[in-house]
């Protein structure tokens, strides 16, 4: 199988791992998607490539580095300045919304319960043109 787009999804919840790759696949399976448990696992993969990330989902909620800390990392190194972050969690509060995107997150993507909606969501960002998003009041958190 070729892949056109790889995707790191950071989750401590292998459940969860497992419904967003079987959802991306669904979507479109040009796209490859992988999987890390935890922050260190993702600072590892970014530091050791191949693969390279076109778009990083991030969960909020892990032991270790959670994904704030995560984020903050990330976006001090330049070498990722344009590299996208979805925010990625069950937290959904203006304050932690906030200070994801004070952090730098390109996106807040609130996790759905609902299979429908959590694909319909997923499949959202995957369309976004990621090159030439900003950011703003209105467009960062997805709206269901």
């Amino acid at each position: 199988m070729k892949t056109d787009y790889t995707i790191f999804y950071i989750d401590d919840d292998q459940e969860d791992l497992e419904f967003f790759t079987e959802i991306v696949d669904n979507i479109d399976n040009s796209t490859a998607v992988v999987t890390l448990n935890n922050g260190q696992a993702l600072l590892n993969a970014l530091n050791n490539p191949p693969p390279t990330p076109h778009l990083i989902y991030l969960d909020i909620n892990m032991p270790g580095l959670n994904g704030l800390e995560l984020l903050k990392i990330v976006r001090e190194s330049s070498k990722y300045d344009d590299l996208p972050v979805i925010i990625f969690s069950t937290s959904s509060d203006d304050v932690t919304i906030q200070k994801s995107r004070e952090l730098g997150a390109t996106y807040y993507l609130p996790k759905i319960g609902v299979f429908d909606k959590l694909k319909k969501s997923i499949e959202h960002t995957l369309k976004i043109n990621w090159e030439n998003f900003v950011p703003n009041d209105n467009n960062f958190v997805y709206n269901y």
